[in-house]
């Protein structure tokens, strides 16, 4: 993992971002404080100038036709942001946090939002004391994430709590106990804190980051169920996919053959059979799926980090400042959807491979993987779990609605709800963990019963679930089992990511 991470320097790729959420330090760049300095003054001499500039000199919303008055422009910064910091319900996890901040303080450094450099410094400098804003999970309807804005905003001018190293606490209290004064918003900078989508794009990315750990183990999982089908390796040969490119594909099968290289499949006449079930003679179309669509998600979400998706934005270049729509993201509510009902097939796939491995019929092995008999379930009755594991996942894979929006006395009457595929990705992702634990649990008994050499990282890989989950000799509960290999897992220790 990156220990430090330069905003404002260059574009932040999946690689930062995972280390951003997991608590790397970050640092803001000289030429970056220098953009937002610029920038500032662009918009001061357009406020002196009497420029009409939305949120600025102009009311918010379906006030965007009424002039703010001297009296109470002084206050509108930090009222806009106490206005809108209403998200509900369980707290988004403090990484998720972290990456919208760092995004936040990213697209800022552009100059583009007209903020001072000091906002971009605070968000740096909780990053770096470890203290993210409390936000609740339910609050945007992906057109500028205002209310999700308004609770990091809140934080940054000292009020609502906020998650510390030393626990939650109230946020003036967390502030200064670790040596940083509560913000004092100027004009724009209550707007800089809502009127974006970095939060969205932040839940997005991880998201994403999560779903793509998941299938580094998916292949693992799916080439050690070939070994234990003994399956027949004909469906991945270069010049097989070669006559039917799909998107994916080829990416898919180099990450399958790379986890069976060495594998005895490679022999003529290893396979059991001349073509095996779907389930195993389509890996490569389906996982090739989930990488297309995962390209497809980090094409849409990285712009949505490395660029201000504000309004309105200064155009340092031309010295004005502009409204503008770069908040809508529907590119991300669009991508994340795809790639969660990729996600869908992914699992029903493994649902269909677990099957054939505990079916007498098809694996020519035990029922259930059995080793007692007939009065032995094996694994037979753990379908039930995958069945439901992989029906989750299809219902978590829903699409999110869209409609006209009555919002804001109906002016903002367009919506993208693109939170929600980017937080079900999350969700997603848990579920997968669960089923690609069972498969491989289920793939190394078979493995072994067939008492076959098998690839040499596939071998390392079932001593690494044997660490977890001892073999199934009579049955027990297998839940802590599963639990600790899902755990695994997730913490990216099962396989081996460098392996």
């Amino acid at each position: 993992m990156q220990e430090e991470v330069e905003l404002g320097a260059g574009d932040l790729g999946l690689e930062a971002l995972e280390a951003i959420a997991g608590g790397a330090k970050v640092a803001v760049s000289e030429a970056g404080l220098a953009r937002m300095a610029e920038g500032r003054r662009v918009l001061t001499q357009a406020i002196k100038a009497d420029t009409p500039i939305y949120g600025v000199t102009t009311g918010l919303g379906p006030r965007v036709v009424d002039r703010l008055d001297e009296a109470v422009r002084a206050d509108f910064p930090a009222d806009t942001v106490r206005g809108r910091a209403h998200a509900l319900g369980p707290p988004l996890a403090p990484g998720i946090v972290r990456v919208a901040m760092a995004a936040r303080a990213q697209s800022m450094l552009t100059g583009a939002t007209g903020a001072r450099p000091v906002l971009a410094e605070m968000l740096a400098g909780c990053l770096n004391a470890g203290l993210t804003p409390v936000v609740g999970e339910t609050a945007t309807i992906g057109a500028g994430d205002l209310m999700w804005g308004g609770m990091i905003g809140l934080g940054m001018i000292g009020e609502g709590e906020m998650e510390t190293p030393e626990g939650r606490m109230p946020a003036p209290a967390a502030l200064a106990a670790h040596g940083l004064a509560p913000l004092k918003l100027m004009p724009r900078e209550g707007l800089a804190f809502v009127s974006n989508s970095s939060p969205t794009a932040a839940v997005a990315a991880t998201g994403l980051i999560a779903l793509c750990a998941r299938l580094h183990a998916a292949q693992a999982a799916a080439a050690l169920s070939l070994e234990g089908f003994r399956g027949n390796l004909s469906p991945l040969d270069s010049d097989v996919l070669a006559l039917s490119p799909k998107p994916g594909q080829a990416r898919a099968a180099e990450g399958l053959l790379s986890w069976l290289e060495g594998s005895g499949l490679h022999a003529p006449g290893a396979a059991r059979r001349l073509q095996d079930p779907l389930s195993l003679r389509n890996i490569v179309q389906v996982q090739g799926a989930v990488f297309a669509a995962a390209d497809w998600l980090e094409a849409a979400v990285l712009p949505e980090i490395n660029t201000p998706t504000d309004n309105p934005v200064v155009l340092i270049g031309r010295g004005k400042v502009l409204s503008g729509g770069s908040y809508m993201s529907p590119q991300v509510a669009i991508a994340a959807q795809a790639l969660n009902d990729a996600a869908r097939h992914l699992a029903a796939q493994s649902v269909g491979r677990v099957q054939k491995l505990i079916s007498a019929r098809f694996s020519e092995l035990p029922a259930g993987l059995s080793r007692l008999g007939i009065g032995s379930v094996g694994f037979g009755a753990m379908m039930k779990v995958v069945e439901t594991l992989a029906a989750e996942i299809g219902h978590l894979a829903a699409p999110a609605p869209v409609y006209p929006s009555i919002s804001a006395d109906g002016v903002e009457d367009t919506l993208t709800h693109a939170a929600i595929p980017a937080k079900a990705m999350h969700a997603i992702a848990e579920k997968l963990a669960y089923l690609i634990a069972i498969e491989l649990m289920v793939a190394t008994q078979a493995a072994e019963m067939r008492e076959t050499a098998v690839a040499p990282r596939l071998a390392d890989v079932m001593e690494q679930v044997r660490a977890h989950a001892a073999p199934l000799d009579r049955d027990r509960s297998l839940t802590a089992e599963i639990e600790a290999l899902k755990a695994a897992i997730v913490a990216g220790e099962l396989p081996r990511m460098g392996t």
